[in-house]
């Protein structure tokens, strides 16, 4: 309470006092010579019986010019006008000191550009607030901490702030063009930001379904098996939803997991999941910005239906060295980062790694003969060298993997068998980035870059007969292959004319090559000779283009606006698709604190993703539109309202509809391994609708801080050859949900997090009769048919659960360290995971029933990490 009232004092200060004493300064009274004095010494006059510093350059001054001031006393403010009359000088009080420039012609401007970095690292900023009060208006640093910002040439504070940041007020006599970095200081965990409402919120921007995602918010929240998740923590949004219980995966507005854009640098990530999507390829302490689109895509953005998620990396200190990692039941990481050349080039080295084959394979081996091996690893890297204040490059790269292996030894009467089976996967991602600054208003960003996403299955059986009538060797090998590769080269431009308008531009191609799976059988034996057969493994390339072009710009003070295209064309065999795609965003202000927010988006994909969700393995394939196999399309428009509610606190209400087209599924009873027929006759093609409403509550400053999030959603699948042509429930189609997650800075070093969900079950086909075949009783066989009365007919049940954490942090000689308590599940709820239909013999009689599976009790972890 005591911090508040300091900062409630300290910002009373700032904003009230020190205007005041600026005009009691300029109305001090002083007597000056009667003689008379060229304009120089007169000013000098005027500072010297002031007490005032006046800045000034003789090269300025008319030598002409010639002041005689009256005997009796005068205010420094009438001096300083009868000195200047006539001369086209003009005069501001500013930071102390009185500061003498030319008078700006009618209607000048000038832009003011720079960076905005944080002080204790030099890394760039990205999204920090620029704002005048005098102009009431504002801006935002890109995705590489530059701004532009133009206004009307005059005297003026320039406020530059940033979530977790100190505000830093500059004052600025504007008379040209003028470039300002700003290095911002981050908060002690004893201070209090005072924000001003005035200062540009969500509410007042142009994009719809935008939100950002601070680190620390991510960090913050519960781990699970003591590892944070940067997609975890985006399911927790209004509209975002996950697969199942400890996923990763993300279905956005009813579409499916193929329909997210997943950016990692500006790269496309392709499989981002680890340990069968229970953990994400993002290393929480390799990112620096978090940024997620649900609806309202800027035009700068294609190539999906459903989402953008756009993850920017660190890129590293170039002050010091330091360094930061973690110990968890299950994994560590270590993270390294700092200058090569001071203040020029720096880096960023960041690993994880799981050690769960090193703590299972000795309990395995214990409990049976079988061996198992599993684990992941990630690694990301970034250099960047700044050439001057108008060129920087960038190289960065991740590398990540999951390898398991389960070896079996079996000893029987007749023999021995022995058996092998592995399963990798992983992807790779680099870009080289070039930034530079044609002008205080033009900004430019070149990229080279390569992703690839690889899976591979392999199994080895070999089998001795030693004894009886059929003695016999055998070995057979097979083998599964799959993966995409992107080569892409992007141009961007930044262009702002004027305060009132962000013009961005550019373009892209990009070349695919598309495995879309090859298998291989390999089979010998002492009495057959050897068999060797491979299916479908022919790469398919294709190539991709966009254009766009995007003006987020102001029509009045009330109404803003984001209005763009994306053009894109698609090279596939002898096929060329086009698409052309409008994209609007709209915000009007009913008040300064409550805005009417819109947007109409068309979206063209032209990859897909088959799915085959009953091996429960990342087998999951990559394929191209085709000559017979057509891009998904999707058209979606939002309407909304958002209400700020004092400084920290801000409500939105969107509704949105979502028509989808050409969205694929594998044919009735095909799937992976079924490769002797072309996949392209395996799919099956048809349409999708998606409608909802979503509330969300954030308060984003102070002591507590977090959100909370209600939908209320309803999406369809319809295919002519499924549920007789009829619609049916989307398998993650979830009617409420209801989303809930709180930090309270209990003390300086303690903070306590926590999560709670609600879901309605996803949908399921299950059986609503069965019956003996009549075919089968004939031949003395019973077989059990089941009858279905519909495609995803049956609703699991609810999904609900709570996580908890408490951190303890204490500052070390060497640096900081950090205990984290969590409790995944705190009270041990068991959901749903799947249902198999059993035979209960309990009662004496065989009654058929559903069983239900789960798989996460209450999950306790503990966790260390330290920062040096």
């Amino acid at each position: 309470m005591r911090i508040l009232q300091k900062g409630l004092l300290l910002a009373f200060t700032l904003f009230f006092c020190l205007p005041l004493w600026a005009q009691s300064i300029l109305d001090k009274k002083i007597s000056l010579p009667g003689a008379e004095f060229n304009l120089e010494r007169a000013l000098e006059e005027i500072g010297k019986r002031a007490g005032i510093p006046i800045a000034l350059s003789s090269s300025q001054l008319p030598a002409q010019a010639k002041v005689r001031f009256p005997s009796a006393e005068i205010s420094v403010r009438e001096a300083l006008d009868i000195s200047l009359q006539h001369t086209g000088l003009k005069y501001a009080y500013l930071n102390g000191q009185i500061i003498i420039s030319k008078r700006a012609g009618k209607g000048k401007k000038a832009t003011v550009s720079g960076y905005i970095r944080s002080a204790e690292t030099n890394e760039n900023l990205i999204g920090a607030n620029i704002y005048s009060a005098h102009h009431q208006t504002g801006a935002s640093s890109n995705a590489y901490g530059f701004y532009s910002f133009t206004l009307p040439a005059d005297s003026l504070y320039l406020r530059y702030s940033y979530v977790g940041y100190q505000t830093h007020t500059v004052p600025l006599l504007l008379n040209g063009d003028t470039v300002i970095n700003i290095y911002l200081s981050q908060l002690s965990l004893q201070e209090v930001e005072v924000l001003s409402s005035k200062m540009e919120s969500p509410t007042q921007l142009s994009t719809t379904s935008r939100m950002e995602i601070p680190v620390e918010r991510i960090e913050a929240m519960p781990a699970f098996f003591g590892e944070v998740d940067v997609l975890k923590s985006i399911q927790f949004l209004p509209g975002v939803q996950s697969g199942m219980e400890g996923s990763t995966a993300l279905y956005v507005r009813g579409g499916g997991p193929d329909h997210n854009l997943i950016l990692i640098d500006g790269v496309p990530v392709y499989n981002v999941s680890h340990l069968f999507g229970f953990f994400s390829v993002f290393n929480s302490d390799a990112i620096n910005h978090v940024e997620l689109y649900k609806g309202g895509f800027p035009a700068r953005y294609g190539g999906r239906l459903s989402s953008v998620i756009n993850v920017t990396t660190r890129e590293g200190n170039n002050k010091s060295l330091k360094g930061e990692g973690s110990i968890g039941l299950i994994s560590s990481k270590l993270t390294l980062e700092g200058p090569i050349k001071n203040e020029k080039t720096s880096f960023l080295v960041s690993a994880r790694r799981t050690y769960l084959d090193a703590l299972a394979r000795p309990l395995i081996s214990l409990a049976t003969p079988h061996t198992m091996g599993y684990f992941f690893y990630d690694l990301n890297g970034k250099i960047n060298h700044q050439f001057s204040h108008k060129d920087r490059l960038y190289l960065s790269a991740y590398l990540g993997n999951d390898k398991l292996r389960l070896k079996f030894n079996d000893v029987f009467a007749e023999g021995k068998r022995s058996s092998d089976d592995g399963l990798r996967w992983g992807n790779i991602t680099s870009a080289l980035r070039w930034n530079h600054i044609f002008s205080s208003k033009m900004f430019s960003n070149a990229i080279l870059t390569y992703s690839s996403y690889d899976f591979s299955y392999f199994s080895i059986l070999d089998q001795q007969i030693l004894s009886g009538p059929y003695q016999s060797k055998t070995s057979s090998n097979d083998k599964y292959l799959s993966g995409i590769r992107d080569w892409s080269l992007r141009t961007e431009f930044e262009y702002f004319p004027s305060a009132r308008h962000a013009i961005r531009f550019g373009g892209q191609a990009t070349a695919h090559a598309f495995s879309p799976g090859a298998s291989r059988h390999r089979q010998t034996s002492e009495q057959v000779t050897e068999i060797d057969t491979a299916f479908d493994g022919s790469t398919i390339h294709t190539s991709e283009f966009a254009l766009y072009a995007e003006d987020d710009f102001s029509l009045t003070e009330q109404l803003k606006m984001n209005l763009g295209v994306h053009g894109s064309g698609y090279q596939t065999g002898p096929s060329f698709y086009t698409s052309l795609q409008p994209r609007l965003s709209l915000r009007y202000l009913l008040r300064p604190d409550f805005a009417l927010k819109g947007s109409f988006v068309t979206m063209t994909q032209y990859i897909h993703l088959l799915t085959n969700s009953g091996i429960g393995l990342p087998t999951d394939l990559w394929v191209p539109a085709t000559s017979r196999i057509k891009p998904q399309e999707s058209r979606q428009w939002v309407a909304g309202l958002s209400k700020d509610i004092g400084p920290s606190l801000e409500v939105s209400l969107e509704g949105y509809y979502k028509s989808m087209n050409h969205v694929i599924e594998f044919a009735p009873a095909t799937g992976f391994f079924e490769a002797d027929t072309d996949w392209e006759s395996n799919i099956i093609s048809g349409k999708g609708e998606s409608y909802g409403l979503e509330v969300l509550l954030q308060k984003k400053t102070g002591r507590l801080t977090g959100w909370a999030g209600y939908t209320l959603s309803k999406t369809d699948r319809q295919f002519a050859s499924i549920n007789k042509g009829k619609k049916f429930p989307y398998k993650y189609d979830r009617r409420h949900d209801v989303d809930l997650t709180l930090s309270y800075q209990l003390k300086p070093h303690i903070q306590i997090s926590g999560n709670w969900v609600y879901g309605t079950g996803n949908a399921v086909s299950l059986p609503l009769q069965r019956y003996t075949s009549a075919f089968t009783l004939y031949n003395r066989y019973s077989r059990e048919v089941y009858q279905y009365e519909g495609r995803n007919n049956f609703r699991m049940k609810p999904v609900h659960r709570m996580d908890l954490s408490i951190s303890f942090s204490k500052q070390k000689k060497w640096g900081e360290r950090k205990w984290i308590v969590s409790l995944y599940n705190a009270y041990s709820r068991m959901n749903p995971l799947y249902y198999t239909v059993s035979t209960d013999y309990s009662a004496g009689l065989a009654k058929k029933k559903f069983i239900q599976y789960s798989v996460f009790p209450i999950i306790p972890s503990l966790s260390y990490h330290f920062k040096f």
